[in-house]
């Protein structure tokens, strides 16, 4: 019984999974694109000032675009419910905080800005990066806006309307890219500016299309008819509560990638464009395998709202399965095209040759990687998010990067200690999430846990 139940809720996380990967991928595909086009028409040093402004504007998005992902739980567990009012509100006061967000990590980012010279890059960089990441800041915001509107359509378990959306948007930004990077007929030639240009242009078209997409499509409707605008304190700040540590935990992630990022702009800018190649690469499967992470939270979102530990314990150890099978996929694939991938982006043969080894140590994380982010994901579900914040903090700042550094300029092994203490940061956070969520799920736990819902 129990091994027919588990193979029915492998299928119905896949095909949730499925559409939310896709989405995922497109979003992530942007940035892809974005550094291939770089790469491409622009050279290295453009390619390593357009990676670390994008790395610091992903860093600062990164409590946005976390701290929205607790939503998605919520609202399956309302749908489950059948509480329709408060999925409404939920909707409203989720915009709000989203708004929030907005001002204030505007803020952050507009003082990393005119005080770029603080990540002591070399004087090239400083010239090229700052205008680029200006540009790019300005698009998180329509960015943490789709997010948030994003989680009713994951969260309502349909999450098709994001995928194609997201799709629509790859294609524009690739236009874009090669529009404004290049010029085209009356379009001037904009070098490095145009690729963040159509970044901005295309994130603003994909808000407008999700926005009207759920407010007047008839599938949607039924839930957002007769809304009421009207601010709920008590909802934002328990809203507040959630995504705030939620946010933090893949800041720490991001930002232990992020200083990875400012340490190679200390060893070259040769070892620079060589990082942000492979962790772009790396980038790609981690953004897939959330979405095996938001599938996984919400449907045990979904069955905590049914008040159902089989169906928590079930739908977890589903997500873990299918995390484990994908990344052990990737993990494969780029070992075996390595040098494949990164003539991609660039045919610098200096670049490619100190890349290669660090796509080596990411073939290796692949499994940590997708492992650590399905924790989170699965907790998130349970609204567990105080101790995983806790677990990420050690694993990237505690671990992962004094670790890199002593590996890297202590011990002299540069790019590859940096990696190194990279990988060591995963699996020690895919450890210690997992056997948290194990112990969440004992019948005693559970049983305390629906007790204070």
């Amino acid at each position: 019984m129990l091994q027919e139940k588990f193979k029915k809720e492998l299928k119905l996380s896949f095909n949730l999974a499925v559409p939310i990967i896709i989405g995922q991928l497109g979003v992530v595909m942007m940035a892809v694109t974005d550094n291939i086009m770089v790469g491409r028409f622009l050279g290295k040093i453009d390619l390593g000032a357009s990676g670390i402004a994008n790395s610091i504007a992903f860093l600062i998005a990164s409590l946005a675009v976390g701290g929205m992902s607790v939503v998605a739980p919520m609202v399956s567990k309302r749908a489950a419910e059948k509480n329709w009012l408060g999925l409404q509100e939920l909707f409203v006061n989720t915009v709000i905080v989203s708004i929030l967000f907005c001002v204030v990590l505007s803020a952050i980012g507009y003082f990393t800005y005119i005080n770029f010279e603080l990540f002591q890059q070399s004087a090239i960089i400083n010239q090229k990066a700052p205008a680029f990441l200006l540009i790019i800041l300005a698009s998180n915001i329509p960015l943490f806006l789709f997010f948030a509107l994003k989680q009713f359509a994951d969260g309502l378990s349909k999450p098709q309307v994001v995928m194609t959306i997201t799709v629509i948007g790859l294609f524009a930004n690739i236009i874009g890219n090669y529009t404004l990077i290049n010029g085209l007929g009356f379009v001037p030639e904009m070098g490095l500016q145009g690729a963040a240009i159509a970044t901005f242009i295309t994130r603003v078209l994909m808000l407008m299309m999700l926005y009207f997409y759920l407010i007047y499509n008839r599938q949607f409707t039924e839930y957002f008819k007769n809304l009421s605008y009207k601010p709920n304190k008590k909802l934002i700040l328990l809203i507040l509560e959630r995504s705030i540590p939620g946010g933090f935990q893949v800041f720490f992630e991001i930002a232990a990638f992020s200083m990875a990022i400012i340490m190679m702009g200390w060893i070259s800018e040769t070892a620079l464009a060589a990082h942000q190649i492979a962790i772009n690469i790396a980038s790609l499967t981690f953004m897939m395998a959330t979405g095996f992470s938001f599938a996984g939270g919400i449907r045990v979102g979904e069955a905590w709202g049914n008040r159902s530990p089989k169906g928590i314990r079930v739908a977890g150890f589903a997500a873990y399965f299918l995390v484990f099978g994908f990344m052990s996929i990737c993990s494969f694939v780029i070992v075996l095209f390595d040098r494949f991938l990164l003539e991609l982006y660039i045919n610098d043969a200096e670049v490619i040759n100190l890349a290669l080894p660090l796509l080596g140590i990411a073939a290796i994380f692949q499994l940590s990687d997708g492992i650590q982010v399905v924790g989170l994901g699965v907790l998130r579900g349970l609204a567990d998010i105080k101790i995983p914040t806790i677990i990420t903090f050690v694993a990237y700042w505690v671990v992962a990067l004094p670790l890199g550094y002593v590996l890297g300029f202590v011990f002299g092994l540069k790019s590859i200690g940096i990696w190194l203490g990279l990988l060591c940061g995963l699996t020690v956070s895919a450890l210690f999430l997992y056997f948290r969520f194990r112990n969440l799920i004992t019948y005693k736990n559970l049983k305390s846990r629906f007790a204070k819902a």
